[in-house]
């Protein structure tokens, strides 16, 4: 079980659920009144009997549940800790529903992510990223200095990075910093050993920063060789165990604990057996930055993982599996010809970067109706704005009005879609509802 940290106030998700929702917001029903949204749970709302306007997005609350108990276990067998990207669901009440599940901190992005985090009452974040502008870096030293439980760590990987922080940061408290390793034609990072040396040189020579661990993002590796991805990672984390090696040979580590962590959903098994055997001479921790673990989909990031989940050893084979928690749900508008459908969602309400929603379930919606699986024929073929042409077999039973679930691929743009989730029960009843901030 990875560390808990501290809980946060219990007042501190109070204005995300005392705030109001109603029918200007995305997803919520046009005719109802407003409510706080703490109260939206409250109201007997289910989707199967027509209560929801469409489109609407919703998270299966028993998904989430195994996901984040799959996550646990995994964890506990594995001796890792998590670190979840934040960016995925860019929501608050998630965050803390992590935290509590045993996450050691939440990952973000952009100081903005930071800023809604922290202002929400979390207390342990790692920024994966550079921060490189004078205002951004004084604001992030501001947050140190203002807060003494605040624990913000970001990213270097170039000797302009450090001195821009050396200049800008002008505090009390020093810049944790993670040394980042990249690879040629790549994304960011040092593209060598020697090069990122020379950088975390330059933080230990500084008086405002700290080295705290080092970092890479092998999340960039994907193609269809299976084999030739996992070499090529694999290789990659030796390298940043190599360097951390070199950082703790030369004294440049200036933390009670070594960060080694590596982020992405696809390789968390590779990043934990190869950075655990790194012998620092001193107190470690290996740290996954999943994002996608809690939500999961039906594409992408399910053959990713069916990858994943092949190469684990035994002893860390969780039963059960990830399973989606994402369903997007439209009704239908049209039925223009024969095998030819189209729903009231599109581009700006589900992901089609990696692949299209996959259609999952139908129902008429009324009193005692209840969801049924739909044929591997149906496919939704393209997308407009807001239209869904879903594709159907000879002979379809679909009717104009009727419901269609489908689960997306790619959880990060999907959630960017809506400022407004439900949390629903396995029988559609609305238990909850989930704020955003894209």
């Amino acid at each position: 079980m990875a560390e808990r940290p501290a809980a946060a106030r219990p007042s501190a998700l109070r204005p995300i659920l005392e705030g109001i929702v109603d029918g200007r917001t995305k997803g919520y029903p046009v005719g109802r009144p407003p409510l706080r949204l703490c109260d939206v749970g409250r109201q007997g709302w289910r989707l199967i009997e027509g209560d929801l306007d469409t489109p609407v997005a919703l998270l299966k609350v028993s998904a989430l549940d195994a996901n984040a108990a799959w996550m646990r276990e995994f964890l506990r067998r594995a001796g890792a800790s998590l670190c979840p990207h934040g960016k995925t669901s860019m929501a608050p009440q998630l965050f803390h529903r992590q935290i509590e599940d045993g996450a050691w901190g939440i990952t973000l992005a952009t100081p903005q992510e930071v800023r809604i985090a922290h202002e929400f009452g979390v207390k342990r974040i790692l920024l994966a990223n550079q921060v490189v502008s004078d205002e951004a870096i004084a604001w992030i030293q501001r947050l140190l200095d203002e807060d003494p439980e605040l624990d913000l760590t970001c990213l270097v990987d170039g000797l302009e990075g450090v001195r821009r922080l050396d200049a800008a940061a002008r505090g009390r408290r020093p810049v944790p910093v993670l040394l980042e390793l990249g690879v040629p034609g790549g994304r960011t990072g040092a593209r060598d050993a020697e090069t990122a040396l020379a950088v975390g040189r330059a933080v230990k020579a500084s008086a405002r920063l700290r080295l705290r661990g080092v970092e890479c993002f092998e999340g960039i590796v994907m193609s269809a060789d299976a084999a030739a991805d996992r070499a090529r990672v694999e290789a990659w984390l030796d390298a940043c165990g190599a360097l951390a090696r070199r950082c703790a040979a030369e004294g440049l580590f200036e933390a009670d604990e070594v960060l080694l962590t590596a982020g992405g959903s696809a390789y968390f098994d590779l990043v934990v057996a190869r950075l655990s055997a790194v012998d620092l001479g001193r107190p470690s921790r290996v740290l996954l930055r999943s994002g996608c673990y809690a939500f999961h989909d039906v594409g992408h990031y399910a053959r990713l993982v069916a990858r994943l989940e092949d190469r684990l050893p035994e002893a860390w084979r969780v039963p059960g599996g990830l399973r989606p928690a994402i369903e997007i749900w439209g009704r239908v508008l049209s039925r223009p010809e024969p095998g030819l459908a189209f729903l009231d969602f599109g581009k700006r309400d589900v992901a089609h970067d990696l692949d299209l929603p996959r259609p999952l379930l139908q129902v008429r919606p009324g009193p005692g109706a209840r969801p049924l699986p739909v044929d591997a024929g149906w496919t939704v073929a393209s997308l407009y704005d807001q239209h869904a042409r879903l594709a159907l077999p000879s002979g379809a039973e679909l009717a104009v009005g009727d419901l269609v679930g489908c689960g997306v691929s790619h959880p990060c743009t999907t959630f960017d879609k809506w400022e407004l989730f439900y949390l629903v029960d396995d029988a559609y009843r609305v238990v909850d509802a989930i704020r955003t901030f894209f």
